[in-house]
């Protein structure tokens, strides 16, 4: 058991760190959700010229949006990583896959990153910024990248250790 859990380690710790964000996020929320919905008031009063009037209910929904999904993706890809533990995954894929899908965690951050640059930049720009896309493409890369080869071997019996004899 030893062996597997250090192999998976390095994901568990990116997942934990997504679920431990989400969460933070929502301890923040029920303590002064304020501080969120303020700052999205001074970014749209200090830049008027890039927002209309469902800015700030869009804006605050990515902060919602990146809560909601850091504790979600967590979740799932912590039930992943530990199917992976005790697949018949080569060591070298278990490791890999179990870091790919803690990088799913990155996901939420493209939502709260949407969030910070929104009430300066607008919501387009924001969507569109390369630290937004570079947090997505990262979370969903790492996520459907480590769960084919979880899936490639549970069902098609590939990237397996070779039976020791």
């Amino acid at each position: 058991m030893e062996k597997e859990l250090s192999l998976v380690k390095i994901g568990l710790a990116l997942v934990l760190l997504g679920l431990l964000f989400g969460v933070g996020m929502g301890i923040v929320f029920g303590v002064n959700e304020d501080v969120f919905k303020d700052y999205i008031a001074q970014g749209i009063t200090a830049n008027p010229d890039v927002h209309d009037s469902k800015s700030a209910d869009k804006i605050w929904r990515y902060a919602q949006r990146a809560h909601f999904h850091a504790t979600g993706i967590a979740a799932f890809s912590l039930g992943l990583i530990i199917l992976v533990m005790f697949s018949t995954l080569k060591p070298i894929y278990k490791k890999a896959s179990a870091i790919l899908l803690g990088l799913s965690s990155f996901y939420s951050l493209s939502w709260y990153t949407m969030f910070w640059l929104a009430p300066s930049i607008g919501r387009g720009p924001a969507h569109g910024h390369i630290l937004t896309e570079f947090f997505a493409y990262t979370g969903v890369g790492g996520l459907l990248l480590g769960a084919f080869f979880l899936c490639a071997n549970v069902f098609l019996g590939s990237f397996r250790e070779k039976p020791r004899t």
